[in-house]
């Protein structure tokens, strides 16, 4: 359970605008082979969604229905639902979440990521 509880905390500070606008951040917690297979249909590594969520606009995100899948002793899947709230500039949005996350050097890095936008 203490593996669920720490992977929560690293998704949802994911989550979070002051860590998806530091590149500092995001080099911490990204495996330097990250892909992203985005809702919106686009691949990304982890260069450039470093620099795309630098130019994000800040909206509040939540999470539910997280599940921890242990693959091995150093790898992990999570799945999710994630939830972003409604702005004046944008709809609300919903979606599947996957991630793989993998012990590296001590610290649990994120080398895998796949959104599936849903209906509320």
């Amino acid at each position: 359970m203490q593996l669920q509880a720490h992977l929560l905390e690293l998704e949802t500070r994911l989550l979070q605008p002051e860590v998806r606008s530091s590149e500092q951040a995001l080099l911490q917690l990204l495996a330097e082979d990250f892909v992203e297979f985005g809702a919106s249909g686009t691949v990304w590594t982890r260069t450039a969604i470093i620099q795309a969520l630098a130019q994000e606009p800040h909206t509040q995100r939540s999470l539910s229905d997280f599940k921890l899948t242990p693959l091995s002793a150093d790898t992990a899947l999570v799945t999710y639902r994630s939830h972003r709230h409604a702005t004046s500039g944008a709809p609300a949005a919903h979606a599947l979440r996957s991630s793989i996350w993998k012990l590296n050097q001590g610290n649990w890095q994120l080398l895998f990521h796949q959104g599936t936008l849903t209906a509320a």
